[in-house]
């Protein structure tokens, strides 16, 4: 059956990543064949009302099927304080939205984030606008490359 999953494409359902913070949460959303990444915005946090309104309308927007949600790991594996909050926010999301919901180990993406950012020569503060979102694109690219989606197709596996 998993081949299977892999296989059948809903043209209208994409995938939503979501790198969480207490102040702010990048969003990105794959393309509708699973298989790229586009980061959409960063939210600034307000509470959780507002929060959940706004994720529920990037929900409807992009007829998203499941949410990656960056799990926050310390480099040695172990869970942390924020590893916790991640998690009871993924369970208020499965509550809330009825969509299955992945936690996904996010080392060193904001890292990462913030290295493509420097190559391409952006400000700090523009940076800072951006790492949020770019951390959910690379999340969700992880993501994404774990299915295998991408390299089944051809000129995908350099």
């Amino acid at each position: 059956m998993h081949a299977d999953y892999n296989c059948r494409v809903d043209q209208s359902s994409r995938i939503l990543a979501i790198d969480y913070g207490s102040r702010r949460m990048g969003l990105a959303v794959s393309d509708p064949l699973g298989i790229t990444a586009q980061g959409i915005t960063t939210l600034q946090r307000k509470n959780k009302r507002s929060d959940f309104s706004f994720l529920a309308r990037v929900i409807r927007d992009y007829h998203v099927r499941e949410i990656v949600l960056g799990y926050p790991l310390r480099l040695s594996g172990q869970e942390g304080t924020q590893s916790q909050k991640v998690a009871e926010f993924a369970d208020e999301l499965r509550q809330k939205f009825q969509l299955p919901v992945h936690l996904w180990d996010e080392r060193l993406t904001s890292a990462e984030a913030n290295r493509l950012l420097r190559e391409a020569e952006l400000s700090i503060e523009k940076r800072a606008q951006a790492v949020d979102r770019m951390s959910a694109m690379l999340i969700l690219q992880s993501f994404l490359q774990s299915r295998g989606v991408s390299s089944a197709l051809p000129g995908r596996d350099e």
